[in-house]
């Protein structure tokens, strides 16, 4: 077989692939068997009837019609792996000879994932939000960590919010006092809502020895009662006053691990801090993506953008299938249109597919590659997760073909690590943020890409590409 690729307008290529007659053959030999299972030939077994009976029953037509159908399918997709062309949709192919006899070609024309090259992407400027630990969030949390240590005291003031109630307390539905909602030496805390709303008002300022009573609707959290107007009659028995522990070393070393309150608070600043840098690193991934997507020169293909919108929503399907739910009732739900959600779907499939773009072009134009080393840790974790030897790992990956797929995700994480560590990094405010991590902290995983990017390679089932190349040319 011979083959050549020409580059065409509108992002398309033209194969041209030639087969001489002799390798066509083979094809046909093929096509014969497959027609001796399925026609009877006295004398012999279904699928046992040699090719000459067959043509001489059927004629040669019909089976080269059948090898040109089973075949071409394969011709096509050993030219793609020969010339290395990345296509994004099913080709086109018109037979250009060989239809009745002698040699076969034909042509291919089909649509090719743009190529760009980027400029200014080693120092994309990027907003996070991010604010820096003050001793005014550092009390905050001391303060929160005084509140499960605090004490209730019996009161001589009326009930306030936050302030704690002994209640006896008796519900009523249409005159029936209902068990699951009387209880006696409630301990209730004014101002939750844990029992009804409209029980808070009634509370506020009550002392011990009040009788108070109260309609209001249950909510849904009553299950079956739930929308059911209930009477409660409310006894308050005592009014209890939180009081918050001093800020001392002692009580310091009673609620933490620490001798003193300034290592309390040291450390609670170290920790807030490490929890905003990382939160941090996490919007600065996406936001890379964004603006890489804004540098990329060329309008989304259609093709890649069904693709990614289709992939998506499937996905979205499938997690609400496990919830019990349909896409249809989760749309309803949302109070949205179906088609304004699904262009929604697409608006996001199309940033991804740029910023996928834009990660392949910086790939290329920093020369981003996997090692043989980095490609052995990516088979070992997949072993991990699969709990499958490395070693058979490896052959599943060879016999896929998708060995290069998974080296080529490597480099995609290593292309995204490249350009956060070249990212310009500052706060709504406009001021740098320093997002570096104290040692020995982890921060997020190096290999993540992000919510908008497309959905990368798989080491258990085929990269986007490959099964893309494959489905299109069964389609062919």
């Amino acid at each position: 077989m011979d083959s050549t690729v020409e580059s065409l307008d509108g992002n398309k290529v033209k194969l041209h692939v030639a087969v001489p007659a002799a390798e066509f053959d083979t094809a046909i030999d093929a096509a014969f068997r497959k027609l001796a299972r399925e026609v009877r030939i006295p004398g012999f077994r279904p699928g046992k009837a040699p090719r000459r009976i067959l043509e001489a029953r059927l004629g040669g037509e019909l089976a080269r019609e059948q090898a040109l159908k089973d075949a071409i399918p394969d011709y096509y997709v050993a030219a793609v792996d020969e010339h290395a062309v990345d296509v994004i949709a099913a080709p086109e192919i018109e037979i250009v000879a060989g239809e009745d006899d002698g040699d076969v070609e034909f042509d291919a024309v089909v649509e090719v994932r743009p190529e760009v090259r980027l400029v200014g992407y080693d120092g994309l400027r990027v907003e996070v939000p991010y604010e820096a630990v003050t001793d005014e969030t550092v009390d905050g949390q001391i303060d929160a960590l005084r509140e499960r240590f605090a004490d209730l005291v019996t009161s001589e003031h009326p009930a306030v919010d936050d302030a704690f109630v002994t209640i006896d307390v008796t519900g009523s539905i249409d005159g029936e006092v209902v068990d699951g909602l009387s209880a006696q030496d409630v301990s209730y805390r004014v101002g939750s809502g844990g029992i009804v709303p409209a029980l808070d008002g009634v509370l506020r300022g009550t002392r011990p020895g009040a009788i108070i009573e109260v309609t209001d609707t249950l909510p849904e959290r009553y299950g079956d009662h739930a929308g059911d107007e209930v009477a409660l009659r409310v006894v308050v028995k005592d009014v209890l006053d939180r009081v918050l522990p001093e800020v001392t070393d002692e009580w310091a070393s009673e609620a933490s691990e620490f001798d003193t309150l300034e290592e309390l608070r040291a450390d609670i600043r170290q920790r807030m801090e490490l929890i905003g840098k990382v939160q941090a690193q996490m919007a600065v991934r996406d936001k890379v993506l964004e603006a890489l997507a804004e540098l990329v020169p060329v309008e989304p293909p259609e093709s890649l953008v069904d693709q990614e919108a289709r992939r998506r929503l499937e996905s979205m399907a499938h997690d609400l299938s496990h919830r019990g739910a349909t896409l249809e009732q989760y749309v309803a739900a949302t109070g949205r249109e179906p088609q304004a959600f699904v262009d929604e779907v697409r608006q996001g499939a199309g940033r991804a597919v740029l910023a996928d773009l834009g990660i392949r072009a910086v790939v290329a134009q920093e020369a981003i590659s996997a090692t043989d080393e980095e490609f052995e840790a990516e088979v070992a974790r997949i072993a991990e997760r699969t709990e499958q030897k490395p070693d058979r790992v490896r052959r599943d990956l060879e016999k896929q073909g998708l060995t290069e797929a998974v080296r080529f995700d490597i480099a995609r994480g290593k292309a995204l690590e490249f350009l956060v560590e070249h990212a310009i990094v500052v706060d709504e405010a406009g001021a740098p943020v320093d997002l570096t991590l104290p040692p020995g902290a982890e921060g997020p995983d190096e290999g993540a890409e992000g919510a908008e990017t497309s959905e990368t390679a798989s080491s258990e089932e085929p990269s986007s590409e490959t099964a893309d190349r494959d489905e299109e040319g069964a389609e062919a």
